[in-house]
């Protein structure tokens, strides 16, 4: 009854309902060859074209069942081998057969053997029994064929398998950069060795002398004595191995003495900048300063590249008449309590700079005319280089160093700026400082009547250098009668322009590290001016009121810079505010004779540190409106 009812449709309750055009609308589907599964991004290293490569070629073929067969044709060699092997078998008769056989012989053996024993008394039964047997063989059916052995086939097998999908494979490859490599390489000639040999063997001498007692000591003396030493080498030791704890601990307890500093430096902004009109102020800091240095100058201050809170300070004296000894000091914000590095010279120090590359290392100028390279890895109070008479010094008070690129042999070299009108090129060749005159500050059309009628050429004296940013070889020198002249290291007689630039000396110049263009120049004749090296005439003038010590230009825009005064004031100017005067004018220093020497700009944080004629540096706080970024 259920098949003979009439079948009906049931639709879901979700179908999709579609007209009649719809349904016979055809859809196209096109199956194609590649396998999806392959992958398409493939990459290969070419070591011929030193690149990663795309390959163009994929394998597509994708096999999904595979049967390996037994079937071999019965023309072929291994066919005929086998049916040769299958028509023996069938010949040979089984095994059980020959074993019934050779049983049936025995048998019969052992029956002969007895009736050849009997033979005598029983000839006539024998012919009887023979006869019996004879017939009885005759009538017996024949044996039946034995079965023919099938040989078990050793291919006879199938070997069923499933195969699933595999994931696609991934390679994945990274390569590292390659480890640097360094050449090193030295002579030692026999002078080297031969030194080196004299000071070990001063050194055994000095320990022997050491172990050595005294004749008028006692033996108890000499025993204590030998305790006492060996417990001052321990204390040694131990001093060098807790001193970097030490300096940490200093430096914690430095930061908790002046946590409120510490705090105004990261985050004090001043909040009446907004209601000054663009004008800013000076927020004072820290101040460094040192119970040795009361009465010596700041004479130069240098912020380190590498660690930007460390500066070197350089300490002499611009008096004249009395002049003493110097010291170099490096300070760090960290620790405003007490120096990192201490080292003391028997000459003032005029000057000093860091090279840039190497962070460790410090050229310095003497007013006794000498130039030295302090290594700040070294344990040693001693500059690592420093020249002499033989090695041409300077004949007068050296004003500035600057470090220069490395020479063609990769050797370091820095140029110095003295009054005897010399600038020269010192170049580190091995152990020693190698001088190289590159121009001589000459002054047109004064000249000197020498002996014998001889005219001589009056030289003029050199207080100050900069190199440019971005033209290696251009380079400007003041000078003590006011002029500036712009000189390159490519012609040693000769001059490029000449400014007739101040009344009075020229304390600082130098480029401005944005504009290419333009530097600044401050004097003793009270003024800073603004230049461009391609015009005669200055841009700006400014007139302070006092001797100008020092400028800097801000290493964060290309209108701000700094002056100090000998009145005891910092001055900061922003040209794209105001081109006529200060938008902030402070007092630093309240004493009358104490007088600002220097200042420079921290590369990255926004302060300055300014050093007066008492030994002291003080670091002052930007405010907002002072560091305003150019657009």
């Amino acid at each position: 009854d259920e098949w003979a009812a009439a079948k009906t449709l049931i639709k879901p309750p979700d179908q999709l309902e579609l007209t009649e055009a719809e349904l016979k609308e055809e859809f196209t589907r096109i199956l194609t060859a590649n396998n999806p599964h392959a992958p398409q991004n493939i990459v290969r290293y070419s070591f011929k074209e030193r690149a990663y490569k795309p390959i163009s070629y994929v394998d597509q073929m994708a096999i999904h069942f595979s049967l390996n067969g037994n079937m071999i044709l019965k023309d072929s060699d291994e066919g005929r081998r086998q049916s040769v092997r299958s028509s023996n078998a069938a010949e040979t008769p089984p095994a059980e057969d020959f074993t019934v056989m050779s049983e049936e012989a025995e048998i019969k053996d052992e029956e002969s053997v007895e009736d050849t024993q009997a033979a005598g008394e029983e000839e006539a039964e024998e012919a009887g029994t023979a006869e019996v047997a004879e017939a009885a063989e005759a009538e017996k059916p024949p044996p039946p064929k034995p079965k023919e052995r099938k040989l078990a086939n050793q291919f006879n097998f199938i070997e069923r398998a499933s195969k699933t999908l595999n994931n696609p494979l991934r390679d994945r490859a990274c390569q590292s950069e390659p480890t640097p490599c360094k050449n090193f390489s030295a002579t030692a000639n026999q002078w080297e060795i031969y030194d080196a040999y004299v000071e070990e063997l001063q050194k055994m001498e000095k320990s022997k002398e050491k172990e050595k007692p005294r004749a008028h000591v006692g033996k108890k003396e000499e025993k204590k004595r030998g305790r006492m030493l060996t417990s001052l080498e321990s204390q040694g030791d131990d001093i060098t191995k807790v001193s970097k704890a030490a300096k940490i601990m200093e430096r914690m307890v430095n930061q908790n003495t002046f946590d409120d500093i510490a705090q105004d430096f990261k985050y004090f902004e001043d909040a009446s900048d907004e209601y000054r009109d663009q004008q800013g102020t000076l927020l004072p800091l820290w101040k460094f300063q040192y119970e040795k240095t009361k009465r010596l100058a700041v004479t130069a201050i240098s912020w380190n590249p590498k660690y930007n809170d460390l500066f070197a300070v350089g300490y002499g004296s611009y008096d004249f008449m009395k002049q003493s000894r110097g010291m170099l000091l490096l300070y760090t914000m960290k620790n405003p309590s007490f120096p990192e590095f201490i080292f003391s010279s028997e000459s003032g120090i005029m000057c000093l700079d860091i090279h840039s590359d190497h962070p460790h290392l410090v050229a310095v100028g003497f007013y006794d005319g000498n130039v030295a390279i302090y290594n700040l890895k070294k344990p040693s109070s001693q500059p690592s280089y420093r020249s002499n008479a033989k090695s041409g010094k300077h004949t007068d008070p050296v004003w500035q160093v600057k470090w220069q690129k490395d020479d063609m042999d990769n050797n370091l070299n820095f140029f110095s700026v003295s009054s005897d009108g010399r600038i020269v090129s010192w170049t580190l060749v091995k152990n020693e400082l190698v001088h190289t005159d590159v121009i001589k500050l000459s002054v047109e059309g004064t000249t000197m009547q020498g002996p014998e009628g001889l005219q001589l050429q009056t030289l003029g004296c050199g207080t100050s250098f900069d190199f440019h940013k971005k033209i290696d070889y251009l380079f400007l020198v003041g000078t003590e009668e006011g002029k500036i002249y712009k000189c390159s290291k490519c012609y040693s007689s000769q001059f490029l322009d000449v400014f007739e630039a101040h009344h009075m000396a020229v304390d600082a110049v130098s480029w401005n590290p944005y504009h290419m263009k333009v530097f600044i120049s401050c004097s003793s004749d009270w003024t800073v001016k603004i230049w461009d090296h391609t015009i005669k005439t200055p841009m700006f003038i400014y007139d302070l009121n006092s001797a100008v010590g020092d400028v800097a230009w801000s290493p964060y825009s290309s209108t701000v810079f700094a002056a100090v005064t000998t009145d005891g004031k910092a001055r900061v100017f922003d040209l794209s505010v105001n081109k006529y005067e200060a938008i902030c004018t402070q007092v630093v220093v309240a004493k009358k004779k104490n007088k600002i020497t220097h200042v420079q700009f921290n590369p990255v944080y926004p302060v300055v540190i300014i050093g007066d004629d008492r030994g002291h540096v003080t670091c002052l706080k930007l405010s907002p409106n002072l560091r305003k970024m150019p657009k």
